[in-house]
């Protein structure tokens, strides 16, 4: 063992410095700042090298962080990198954005212990930035070109990961999406302060000049039939991800006013792009000197608090049905946006929207929680009697998101969905219904996490890879 470990028993966790909440709040910088050279050693010193590392168990990619702390406390940075590199496709995105308080930071085995856990995600965040300062990530050169293709719809990180590992291969990848810059929720979803956009921008244009092509502002179904892209391409990848937002039937729903969060999220980072977005321009979706509410306590209602908090809301509420202990957002999150300004109405749920044309105030009721549900958590239940008013002048809807009917868009009728509206695969072999056809991320296991997506399209690499083998050979069987 590396005399260079272990020193959690004499060295404290340590997270880079966040900008205090008075300054952070001004801008959509990044909060933290970055770790120091000295520092990120010193921090991944304390990894205690366990010989089960349930950091890398918990971890959709099975990351080997063990090895690349060991690595970064030693000095050995490029070695790191390569090892980071090797299992995840954006590791400096899964480091400032994965919630690694219930991933692998969360199940650190000093964490544990009780001597406070070793801060990965900002080591992995470091290295990464490392190498791209160093000029260690390049382009992809691919040895030997391979005359197959494969079509993938959706320039999210499942679509982005997938296209990556097969370009390496030597396949002719070319991506397909409807938004006009690639990157899916990671550009559109994910506000600033938690992911600069020239840190996707910069992996995008990496796999351009790995000889990706990528064809945006373009829909299948309306630009290009889905049978026509099958009869373009030897593999069809669908990773569209889900975007339809979840509704909430309530009195008052048609009320100007009340948006769903991408719509809110997406005007804010085209803003952030230096877009021309008109809804923002006339104030509409800018929460400038308005009373906010959202409805909804995930990952991205807590990036809709946090926006609306930067664009100087006069107020901000989050209600949330259930108590803290069961919110599905990540912890450290909340925290965050708690120490920005924003007021959680915990165990509260909205039961009416009040206005004339548009919203005005929405009538609230409080909630107590009963037995576990399917989900494991505490079911909530209504208080009788226990309504009050908030005053609203802009509502948010976050509740998650739903697949899009893809076999209508597509046109593609014989395409088999799930009882939930998502692709059904063949577990094995992320194959459709239909031969050459695949599947992989959100659109395949419903609203997760991007480390998920990466691990998806991975995987769907191998399947694809397969496939495509198989498929060489009958043809020169045939010839």
């Amino acid at each position: 063992m590396s005399e260079k470990m272990l020193k959690f028993v004499n060295i404290d966790m340590q997270m880079p410095a966040k900008r205090t909440s008075e300054i952070r709040t001004e801008d959509f910088k990044e909060i933290y700042n970055r770790f120091v050279h000295d520092k990120a050693r010193e921090q991944s010193s304390r990894c205690s090298q366990c010989g089960v590392p349930f950091c890398q168990i918990h971890c959709p990619l099975h990351n080997n962080i063990p090895d690349w702390l060991k690595l970064t406390a030693e000095g050995r940075l490029q070695e790191a990198h390569e090892l980071a590199h090797s299992t995840n496709n954006m590791p400096e995105i899964c480091g400032s954005i994965c919630p690694q308080d219930r991933l692998c930071e969360g199940n650190c085995v000093i964490e544990k212990a009780g001597h406070g856990t070793v801060t990965i995600g900002s080591v992995e965040k470091y290295i990464t930035d490392t190498a791209w300062e160093k000029g260690w990530i390049k382009p992809i050169k691919v040895l030997k070109e391979i005359n197959q293709s494969v079509g993938i719809i959706g320039a999210g990180p499942a679509g982005l990961a997938c296209a990556e590992e097969l370009r390496k291969l030597g396949y002719k990848i070319t991506i397909y999406d409807r938004y006009d810059r690639p990157g899916g929720l990671l550009i559109y979803g994910i506000p600033n302060f938690k992911l600069e956009k020239f840190t996707v921008e910069r992996r995008t244009n990496l796999l351009k000049e790995s000889g990706i092509k990528f064809k945006q502002d373009f829909e299948i179904g309306k630009d290009i039939s889905f049978d026509e892209l099958r009869k373009k391409h030897d593999a069809i990848l669908i990773a569209t991800g889900v975007y339809k937002p979840r509704e909430i039937n309530l009195p008052g729903s048609d009320l100007k006013n009340i948006f769903p969060a991408m719509e809110f999220l997406t005007a804010s980072n085209r803003k952030g792009l230096g877009d021309k977005v008109k809804n923002f321009d006339n104030g509409t979706l800018n929460a400038s000197s308005k009373d906010i509410i959202i409805i909804g306590g995930g990952d991205t209602g807590m990036d809709c608090v946090r926006t609306a908090i930067r664009q100087n809301a006069k107020s901000v509420k989050c209600l949330y049905r259930r108590d803290r202990e069961n919110m599905p957002g990540s912890a450290r999150e909340v925290y965050n946006a708690e120490e920005e300004g924003v007021e959680f109405i915990w165990l509260s749920h909205p039961k009416k929207f009040i206005g004339t044309s548009q919203i005005s105030s929405v009538l609230v009721e409080r909630n107590k929680l009963g037995k576990a549900d399917s989900s494991g958590r505490k079911k909530p239940e209504p208080i009788p009697n226990s309504e009050f008013e908030m005053k609203a002048d802009m509502v948010i809807k976050a509740l998650g998101f739903d697949p899009e009917d893809l076999p209508k868009l597509f046109n593609s009728s014989d395409l088999s969905i799930s009882t939930l509206g998502t692709i059904k695969i063949n577990l094995k072999t992320m194959e459709t219904n239909l031969p050459g056809v695949f599947a992989a991320g959100d659109i395949v296991r419903g609203a997760s996490l991007v480390v998920w997506a990466i691990r998806d399209g991975r995987d769907a690499t191998i399947q694809i890879k397969k496939y495509l083998e198989h498929k060489q050979r009958k043809d020169v069987e045939a010839a």
